[in-house]
């Protein structure tokens, strides 16, 4: 197998600004883009190929036929036909709800599907722009839907300002929002499950009230406070920084200057490239394919060894099972 570029897949929505497409240097009269889903196995939402013999597959019928050779033995055994991560950019105009996934459990209870972890990287943000994630003090369920109901359930959530570079994990249960200025690149569990909070009162597209899903998010909270939201990690170039790793996904940074071999022999999963700034080259079992700004890769399992070559700078994010 080679290398996989995927059609982006655009979502116009209410709170979504305008840089995405600029970012991912495409042209498109769509506007209020508010996510770009890069690789997505969500049913209904399956990301297609874009190039090369496989250009116009699913991810889906690509991973039933493929299986492990696509994302590992081990990644098929655990998560099966669905390919496991969900990958996005996201413009936030203005404030997003606010909102909490449930988890593995509690989805498979209710909606038959997976939890959300996920996480965030700050590609860029607007002067003062912020995020929420996690409580500032701790609240029963009870006080939760009482400050719900009387608008002042942000008193208790805690508000990070944020710059470019810094990482979020958020894992089920978290209570989050990303707010207006800040454009995002998250990695998360293959699911679209979201109970949302609260919505400032804010009407749809549509022009009716958004749905908001208190009940549902009371027993999906976890309610402890926690010392630190932010993942704190030290900047290095031309060196893999590990950022996360969880039973989800591990992610890297790449901040190159100069080309970086790696060895994917034993990883037995699947890559997922993310170039977050610059442009260059990824030399795959010595197959080459030009990268940019805004675009991902997925490099098969079957892949032995991997070479990310900056055309000057690179910036990179890397996920795997």
């Amino acid at each position: 197998m080679y290398p996989l570029k995927f059609k982006p897949i655009l979502k116009t929505i209410v709170w979504g600004g305008e840089k995405i497409a600029p970012y991912k240097e495409i042209e498109t009269d769509q506007k209020h883009i508010g996510e770009s889903w890069e690789l997505s196995g969500v049913h209904g939402n399956e990301s297609v190929v874009a190039e090369g013999p496989l250009a116009g597959r699913s991810i889906a019928d690509l991973v039933k036929q493929y299986k492990g050779e696509l994302i590992g033995s081990h990644v098929y055994e655990n998560t099966g036909d669905e390919f496991p991560l969900l990958i996005k950019f996201i413009d936030a105009l203005t404030d997003l709800s606010i909102q909490v996934h449930p988890n593995d459990e509690l989805a498979a209870k209710r909606h038959n599907s997976k939890g959300k972890t996920e996480m965030w990287y700050v590609v860029d943000a607007e002067p003062g722009a912020h995020l929420l994630a996690g409580l500032t003090k701790h609240i029963t369920p009870e006080e939760y839907a009482a400050k719900v109901a009387d608008g002042t359930i942000t008193d208790v959530l805690a508000r990070h300002e944020v710059h470019p570079g810094d990482v979020f994990f958020l894992p089920a249960g978290r209570i989050h929002a990303i707010c207006g200025g800040c454009f995002i690149a998250e990695i998360q569990q293959t699911s679209d499950i979201t109970y949302r909070i609260y919505d400032y009162g804010r009407l749809g597209l549509d022009g009716k009230p958004r749905e908001v899903h208190t009940e549902l998010a009371k027993d999906a909270i976890d309610y402890k406070v926690y010392d630190n939201y932010r993942t704190e990690y030290t900047p290095v170039q031309n060196e893999e920084v590990e950022v996360v790793s969880c039973q989800y996904f591990t992610t890297s940074i790449y901040d190159l200057t100069l080309p970086y071999a790696k060895d994917l022999s034993e990883l037995d999963s699947f890559l997922v490239v993310m170039c977050l700034s610059g442009r260059g080259t990824l030399e795959v079992d010595g197959e080459e394919i030009t990268v940019h700004q805004g675009e991902t890769v997925l490099v098969p399992a079957s892949a032995d060894d991997i070479c990310f070559v900056p055309e000057e700078g690179m910036k990179l994010l890397t996920s795997h099972l």
